[in-house]
C-alpha cells in the first residue's frame, strides 16, 4: 500500500498542494486514511494538521456508499461488462463479513479500525449496505473504526515510519 499511495502522491503533487494530495488519498478506496497518513508522514505534513485532513476524506465517501451502493450495483449488473466484476466485488466482501454478521457494531468497528489489508470504511461500507445494517448504526461504528484507525496508523507513520525517515 505504502508504494501505491506514494505513486498517487508523486503524480498529484505536481499540480495540487500536500494537504490536498493527503486528502484525495484519504478518500481512494484501498489506500483510505492509512494511505493518507502514510503520504502525510513522508510529505512532512504535521500530525495535528494530517488528521483531520484523512478523516474527513475517509468519511465523506460512507454515507453515499451506504446508501446507493446496492442502488448502484443493481444498475451495473444489468450491464454485461460490469457484471461479474459486480458479482466478484459482493462476494469478496461478503467472504470478509461473517464477524460482521456476528457482533454487527463491534464487527463493523474493529473491521474498519483494524489496518489489515482489504479492511477500511469502503469495504466496511459494501459489507454494511449488503447486510442492510441500519445506516446510523453502520455510520456510528465506521467513525469508530476510523478514530481507531487513525490512532493505530498516526503511530505507525508518524512513530515507526517517522523515526525511520526522519
Amino acid at each position: 500500500m505504502e508504494s501505491l499511495a506514494v505513486a498517487f502522491a508523486n503524480t498529484l503533487g505536481k499540480y495540487v498542494s500536500k494537504e490536498i494530495v493527503v486528502f484525495i488519498i484519504s478518500m481512494i478506496p484501498i489506500l483510505e486514511l492509512r494511505g493518507g497518513l502514510i503520504v502525510s508522514s513522508l510529505l512532512k505534513v504535521p500530525i495535528l494538521q494530517a488528521i483531520p485532513i484523512c478523516i474527513v476524506g475517509n468519511i465523506i465517501p460512507i454515507p453515499f456508499i451506504l446508501l446507493f451502493i446496492k442502488q448502484v450495483f443493481k444498475w451495473m449488473k444489468k450491464i454485461k461488462l460490469f457484471r461479474g466484476l459486480i458479482e466478484r466485488l459482493e462476494k469478496r466482501a461478503m467472504s470478509k463479513s461473517d464477524n460482521i454478521k456476528r457482533y454487527e457494531f463491534w464487527g463493523l468497528a474493529l473491521f474498519v479500525g483494524i489496518p489489515l489489508p482489504g479492511t477500511g470504511a469502503w469495504t466496511g461500507s459494501l459489507i454494511a449496505a449488503l447486510l442492510d445494517i441500519d445506516f446510523k448504526k453502520a455510520i456510528l461504528a465506521e467513525l469508530l473504526g476510523i478514530a481507531i484507525a487513525t490512532i493505530i496508523m498516526s503511530f505507525l507513520s508518524y512513530g515507526l515510519l517517522g523515526a525511520l525517515v526522519g
